[in-house]
């Protein structure tokens, strides 16, 4: 990647990809097709995908050697276990050795005949159940998982437990009380305007919720509706300890497409797209059907409901990047490259995808649009915060009594989510620190709880809202292995498209691996990674680790700001 758009190496394969229809989520989906039917490595079968598409074979060796997915040794029967930070806390990381056992395969290679392979993910989304794996797309999931990858008990995956604390929620009306969806898309493109749906959504000041936090409204006015604008459903929600996304693309997907039309009618765009992680089989399943009944019941086509308005909406499958729920990696994915980050500016909304101005919201931003539109902006407003308005789905992890997706307004205190909602820990137990917002969101202590869920409000304790996933750990874990997971997470998901992550990451691992940094190093790697990564990732990492620190007290000496 080049840090010039001028210059960058793609040029031909972007001059291709015009002549030949754009062909860059249809590369990554080729490759994975190729992936599936045979077993050997990228470069016996990647060069042929991109000679069909008439692309040179390094557009092809670079994905395929890039995407987990893509990379990773495949056998007749592969399995998917989920290594990240819910699933660790559930047994400390140790379901993983006892799935290799069962299996007779490491993780990450093939049985001896190539019949079974183990690929170790993060995360699956069932972070209220775990552990958890997919043998193929069939989930498994809680203390037996070992035994029913062995088939010694059925596979068993519980649905999401879901519930609201707003007595009027926003995102879970579909969910919880059956509403139906595309009640208000048909009535606002018949006889509303852009600019209604624009003022409704700058007077309820949302925000992203995947993660920045920038507001929706600014987000639109930076694309100015130029020619050729697309607005992107990101639904690659990979932050461990989150599932909110799953549970709205499963239960109530014809929501998150209305709210993804909603936003490219305000946007002026005529082209959709929904990217889906590929460790959602399900979520993938039921965005494409509820895109196909879309189109015949007139919600989407070339003449929306008999009106001017031309929209086409399509469902992508990720191929297994952390990284690349980064929108601008995200990007680069849908582009059919790897999924790296890329320099800003120029930002997406001015040139994104193909160069068109791109609008990314994540799928619950989304969610929220038509409920938005229907009461009014003032209205959502008027729920939050003053600096932070509305509603956000929290998901609980499975070391509580009450695990699952709650609707909380912002502001809610962290204290009341965990004792009230959640019910404190599961068996009683205590709960010795508890990780927000994602594997480089932070940690709050015990005793530390008495903070409002909002960006704010975590923000000043060193921790971030994020995906607004809450994963708690009790005595069970050390927090020397807590730090160290945090560690492998950062070292594992580093895309390695900047130095300073990528070498960064790794050094930290070493330490902690070795029990701790020399002081000087740590202290110098750490302004490093926060002042010179490219993206969020690298610079979450030391405000990550510092959280931990504080949470753990003497626990971790050596490892303070």
């Amino acid at each position: 990647m080049a840090f010039i758009r001028s210059a960058r190496p793609f040029d031909a394969f972007r001059a291709l990809a015009d002549r030949r229809g754009r062909p860059g989520a249809e590369l990554v989906e080729s490759l994975a097709e190729a992936r599936a039917e045979t077993r050997d490595g990228p470069e016996a079968w990647a060069p042929a995908v991109a000679s069909r598409i008439g692309l040179p074979a390094a557009a092809a060796l670079g994905p395929a050697g890039y995407y987990a997915d893509l990379s990773a040794p495949h056998g007749d029967r592969h399995v998917r276990v989920c290594t990240a930070t819910a699933c660790f806390a559930a047994g400390g990381g140790g379901h993983l050795a006892e799935v290799e056992r069962e299996l007779g395969v490491a993780a990450h290679t093939a049985s001896p005949r190539g019949d079974v392979s183990v690929q170790t993910v993060r995360c699956l989304g069932y972070c209220y159940a775990g552990p958890a794996a997919l043998d193929g797309d069939t989930p498994c999931a809680g203390a037996t998982l070992p035994a029913q990858l062995a088939g010694r008990e059925p596979p068993r995956a519980p649905g999401i437990p879901a519930a609201d604390d707003t007595g009027d929620p926003v995102l879970l009306g579909g969910v919880l009380c059956g509403e139906p969806a595309w009640r208000v898309w048909p009535g606002t493109v018949s006889s509303g305007t852009p600019e209604e749906v624009r003022r409704e959504v700058a007077a309820s000041g949302l925000r992203g919720r995947g993660g920045a936090g920038f507001r929706v409204a600014a987000k639109w006015e930076a694309a100015g509706r130029g020619p050729g604008t697309v607005v992107v459903a990101n639904g690659d929600e990979g932050d461990p300890g989150s599932y909110a996304d799953r549970l709205l693309m499963e239960a109530d997907p014809g929501r998150v497409l209305e709210g993804l039309a909603l936003a490219c009618f305000a946007c002026g765009a005529g082209r959709g797209f929904v990217l889906v992680r590929s460790e959602y089989p399900a979520a993938l399943a039921r965005m494409r059907e509820a895109v196909r009944r879309a189109y015949a019941d007139g919600h989407l086509g070339p003449s929306v409901h008999g009106t001017a308005t031309s929209l086409d909406i399509r469902v992508v499958e990720g191929a297994g990047s952390y990284v690349a729920g980064e929108e601008t990696a995200l990007i680069a994915e849908l582009e059919g490259g790897r999924g790296c980050a890329r320099p800003r500016p120029p930002y997406p909304t001015e040139h994104g995808l193909w160069d068109a101005p791109t609008v990314v919201n994540n799928v619950e931003t989304l969610a929220a649009l038509p409920w938005i539109v229907r009461h009014g902006g003032r209205t959502y407003a008027r729920r939050g915060t003053p600096g932070e308005a509305g509603t956000k789905l929290v998901c609980l992890s499975e070391r509580f009594a009450r695990p699952g997706c709650y609707e909380v307004e912002l502001g809610t205190p962290v204290r009341r989510i965990v004792t009230e909602l959640g019910g404190g820990l599961r068996d009683g137990a205590g709960l010795t620190v508890l990780q927000v917002g994602g594997p480089l969101g932070g940690f709050l202590a015990a005793d530390a709880l008495d903070v409002p869920l909002s960006e704010a409000g975590l923000s000043a304790r060193g921790a971030a809202l994020g995906h607004a996933g809450l994963v708690a750990f009790d005595q069970r874990v050390a927090p020397e292995d807590v730090l160290r997971h945090v560690w492998e997470f950062a070292a594992a998901e580093s895309c390695g498209a900047c130095s300073p992550c990528r070498v960064g990451s790794r050094r930290g691992l070493e330490w902690a691996l070795a029990g701790a940094p020399p002081a000087k190093e740590w202290e110098r790697l750490s302004r490093l990674l926060a002042e010179a990564s490219l993206c969020a990732f690298g610079r979450r990492i030391p405000p990550a680790v510092h959280s931990l620190v504080r949470a753990c007290g003497d626990r971790l000496a050596g490892w303070g700001p």
